[in-house]
């Protein structure tokens, strides 16, 4: 009888004394709830984070661009319904990546490379200024009839999807110079050769620092990276010191404080709006240096002027916001399903956090001035659906994204 029942509770005698012992009962995965836009918590999360940014970013794009488009005999909505016409194709685009599989990514990798060097070809070739015409001394987009695009903002959704993709295949190999790394080198340095002669320099460094991120999660040794950073400064150096950069860097370090047209003058102006803010700002719609004092207020000083009517505060909550995104984003990349996924989810959570925070460092006075847009808040249509498409590929990832880790572990090995 006795043995009858321990067999029936899984026990059995142990030792001399006849002790019971508990059968240990084979791991099971966690379970994870659906969401419907994947497994656990992290994708509803990220797109409600996205979705408070977007809806942010036309308040602010409203109370910062209203000035201007009137002064232009234009609607005081004229940017915010552009830009609002993104938001709507920027969310298809994301829904599509979403529920793309990212095999297809994988495969797909190579065709966004070589589409995107064709357009960024047509935008610095010097018989294609009728559709690619230069404005304020650069060739940085294709203007049709109707349509308006910024290839440099889709190299980044190509060259973060191309780098991961090539970097699973070469995963065994990453960790050498020769036939680790140069091969990601000759595809940025296409790329960046390319924005550079738009002229694009920021975001030329954006992409090639967005690459340098996910090798070497992947595996790449930095020990290589600050090798090549030397050789290389010979020939950066004459690059950001020539024409108007060299003025901004010069400004920037030595006297910043100066009041010099095209050198410090957008970053003196930038200061003063985020230091007239105090703690809570000077109210919604009430800030002064959109009066024609701080140019680009809404785009590449949108964080100013946020700084300004939100104050302190409100700054904090934009950047608790990008850093939740940026720390949910490495959360997926750590229960991705596979290698693939965990580089395209670093490297989402890398193209946001660097182009964030670089904005906000050119708006506290940090960084010279560039031309990156705040994610998801600045005004620039092509800008916001790469981003978008980067939140898309993320979600996709966190929802294939296995129910436990030994799932993850069972098949990797």
């Amino acid at each position: 009888m006795s043995r009858t029942f321990a067999g029936a509770w899984g026990r059995r005698p142990r030792g001399k004394r006849g002790a019971w012992a508990v059968d240990v009962a084979k791991h099971v995965p966690r379970s994870l709830p659906e969401t419907g836009l994947g497994r656990g918590w992290e994708a509803a999360m990220i797109m409600a984070i996205t979705v408070a940014l977007l809806l942010f970013g036309l308040l602010s794009l409203h109370s910062a661009s209203s000035v201007m488009a009137e002064r232009g005999d234009l609607p005081h909505y004229h940017y915010v319904a552009r830009q609002g016409t993104g938001v709507v194709l920027g969310l298809a685009v994301m829904l599509a990546f979403r529920s793309l599989p990212t095999g297809w990514l994988a495969r797909l990798a190579p065709h966004m490379m070589i589409g995107t060097l064709l357009l960024l070809a047509v935008v610095v070739l010097p018989f294609t200024e009728a559709i690619a015409p230069e404005v304020n001394g650069a060739r940085r987009w294709i203007r049709v009839p109707g349509v308006t695009v910024q290839p440099s903002d889709l190299a980044k959704v190509a060259v973060l999807v191309w780098t991961a993709a090539l970097a699973t295949r070469k995963r065994h190999l990453i960790g050498r110079l020769g036939r680790g790394l140069a091969p990601f080198l000759v595809g940025w340095g296409a790329i960046a050769a390319l924005i550079l002669l738009e002229p694009d320099t920021s975001t030329a460094c954006l992409i090639v620092a967005l690459g340098i991120v996910i090798v070497f999660a992947a595996g790449a040794r930095i020990g290589h990276f600050v090798l090549l950073g030397v050789a290389a400064l010979p020939l950066m150096v004459p690059v950001l010191k020539a024409g108007y950069r060299g003025a901004r860097w010069e400004a920037l370090f030595l006297d910043p404080g100066v009041v010099a047209e095209g050198s410090s003058f957008q970053s003196y102006q930038s200061l003063v709006a985020i230091g007239s803010g105090g703690v809570t700002g000077v109210g919604f719609g009430a800030g002064r240096q959109k009066f024609g004092f701080l140019p680009e207020a809404h785009n590449d000083f949108i964080f100013a002027m946020i700084g300004e009517e939100w104050g302190f505060a409100g700054a904090l909550v934009l950047i608790l916001c990008y850093l939740a995104l940026i720390a949910i984003a490495f959360r997926v990349a750590r229960r991705a399903r596979d290698f693939f996924g965990e580089l395209l989810a670093v490297g989402v959570a890398s193209l946001i956090g660097l182009q964030a925070f670089i904005h906000i460092g050119v708006g506290l006075g940090v960084f010279p001035a560039t031309g990156l847009s705040l994610p998801f808040v600045s005004f620039g249509r092509t800008n916001l659906i790469a981003m978008l498409a980067a939140v898309g590929i993320l979600l996709a990832v966190a929802r294939e994204a296995p129910e436990g880790r030994s799932e993850r572990a069972s098949v990797e090995g």
